[in-house]
């Protein structure tokens, strides 16, 4: 039976932290599942933060993914925009570490070349090729389907040594 990679892949926001997960099964991407965490706006940032702290721990022990991938951040509209992006990353960052997660960071330009194979694809160009490359898959954000392209990036960019320790640890043997 050929080795298996389950990889989370986060959009990491304060508004909405969009993940997706997929399985590589030798050559094959499966969709496994997909969601978007969103924080109520009315509270303060670090009640914010608190949800989607939860939601991603959720994430975690109902798909049991075996690595991640995140978003790393880009340049922001302003400044406050990219402090709250940079929260919502390391709440994603270290919700996986604490885990005990392998973590990759990606750019967008890498994301986007990964999955629709120009560096700059539009938000509707990523999750049609997301739905492509995923059957099944039918993210209901943008936020999921960027999640999932990240996970995509990630799959396409190897991870076999992740593939071999997930193998080695389903099959209970010892590093």
């Amino acid at each position: 039976m050929p080795a298996s990679l389950r990889i989370l892949g986060i959009d990491p926001g304060l508004g909405a932290t969009g993940w997706g997960v997929l399985e590589i099964a030798g050559s094959r991407l499966i969709h496994i599942a997909n969601g978007t965490i969103v924080s109520n706006a009315r509270l303060a940032i670090a009640r914010r933060l608190v949800e989607i702290e939860a939601g991603l721990l959720n994430v975690l022990a109902c798909h049991a993914p075996d690595a991640v991938a995140v978003e790393q951040a880009f340049v922001a509209r302003d400044a406050a925009a990219a402090l709250k992006l940079g929260q919502a990353r390391a709440i994603a960052l270290l919700v996986a570490a604490r885990a005990g997660l392998p973590v990759a960071e990606y750019a967008p330009n890498r994301i986007k070349k990964s999955v629709v194979g120009a560096g700059h694809a539009d938000k509707k160009q990523i999750a049609l090729m997301v739905e492509m490359l995923l059957p099944g898959a039918r993210p209901g954000t943008e936020h999921a389907a960027d999640a999932l392209a990240i996970a995509i990036c990630h799959a396409h960019s190897g991870g076999a040594d992740e593939r071999i320790a997930a193998a080695l640890s389903r099959a209970g043997a010892v590093r």
